[in-house]
């Protein structure tokens, strides 16, 4: 079987495209009492961006949003997050899921 090929994007483009990723989740966090619906606009572009240039999400960014609808997650508004067994478990209040991650 042939290898695969794999094709990276330019160190710059790379670099500001991690630079908007994080812009896009502070302008999130800075509209979400205004307008929530923008919030989750910023949060499924900075995902997009993230998977176009191949660039992994730090866990801070990834605890912001919800894995299943994508929407941006702010703690007592829409969300819960929990501490039980050695866990967090952050429940998001649109689609009735949660994500849970181990603490260390």
């Amino acid at each position: 079987m042939p290898k695969k090929i794999r094709y990276y994007k330019p160190s710059k483009q790379v670099e500001i495209a991690r630079k908007r990723i994080r812009f896009l989740f502070r302008e999130a966090e800075g509209v979400f009492k205004d307008n929530s619906k923008q919030a989750d606009k910023y949060v499924k572009t900075a995902r997009k961006l993230s998977m176009k240039f191949k660039i992994k999400l730090s866990s801070q960014l990834k605890r912001k949003f919800c894995k299943h609808c994508h929407i941006f997650l702010m703690p007592g508004i829409n969300s819960r997050i929990r501490i039980h067994k050695h866990r967090v478990i952050y429940y998001c209040d649109k689609c009735k899921n949660f994500t849970r991650v181990p603490i260390k």
